[in-house]
């Protein structure tokens, strides 16, 4: 099973692909950008969740894993 990574912040709809390096990510993961995930103060307004860095998967990867799932 992959991680799902969500291509936007749930907040404020910033695009967040599977490559970026500012996606904050929740255990269920719900997905934010840095800037929002920092004005929450890194808690997820969904779970009450920590907001941790989202692993980055490469473009020719996240492709990969959707045709997998």
């Amino acid at each position: 099973m992959t991680l799902a990574l969500k291509p936007s912040c749930e907040k404020c709809a910033a695009p967040l692909p599977a490559d970026a390096a500012g996606a904050r990510i929740c255990s269920f993961e719900c997905t934010f950008c840095a800037a929002c995930a920092d004005a929450m103060r890194g808690i997820c307004p969904n779970c009450g969740g920590e907001l941790v860095p989202r692993p980055r998967r490469a473009a020719r990867d996240a492709q990969n894993a959707g045709a997998r799932a």
